[in-house]
């Protein structure tokens, strides 16, 4: 088992969460309907996106006695990673102009990078950072070398 094939994030409202993507540019799909989707697909380069109701992942994951829904940091953060400097303060732009909490300002990272963070409307943390060494392959994917 070496692949990541989809991430889903559990949303308290399907509709805006929808919403906010698509401002920040992604292409989706829709399962449902616009103003009452079953889930929504990301048509990204890389691993994929889906949107999905959190208390209906919950019950997906176990009906009889559901995983408890959290508050706060959920111990885990997407990342979207840029090939300047300028794309990174392009794109926190972007996602404060689509409703987004800037929680770090882009600024020079303790490993040598550029980078910041939102969260978008249902809490999830995005980093968005620029290392000057970063390569990527043809579907954009950062390429990771071993040392």
């Amino acid at each position: 088992m070496n692949r990541l094939n989809l991430i889903t994030l559990g949303t308290r409202d399907i509709v805006k969460a929808h919403k906010f993507y698509k401002d920040l540019g992604f292409d989706t799909s829709i399962r449902g309907t616009e103003s009452n989707p079953f889930i929504i697909f990301f048509r990204n380069e890389g691993s994929k996106i889906a949107l999905y109701p959190i208390e209906e992942l919950a019950k997906d994951i176990n009906h009889n006695n559901p995983p408890k829904i959290l508050n706060g940091f959920p111990g885990i953060t997407l990342a979207y990673n840029a090939k300047s400097m300028e794309e990174v303060d392009e794109v926190i732009k972007k996602a404060a102009a689509a409703g987004a909490t800037i929680q770090k300002e882009p600024k020079k990272t303790d490993w040598g990078g550029y980078g910041g963070y939102f969260t978008d409307p249902d809490g999830y943390y995005w980093e968005v950072a620029y290392g000057a060494d970063w390569e990527f392959d043809e579907s954009n994917m950062l390429v990771i070398n071993d040392q």
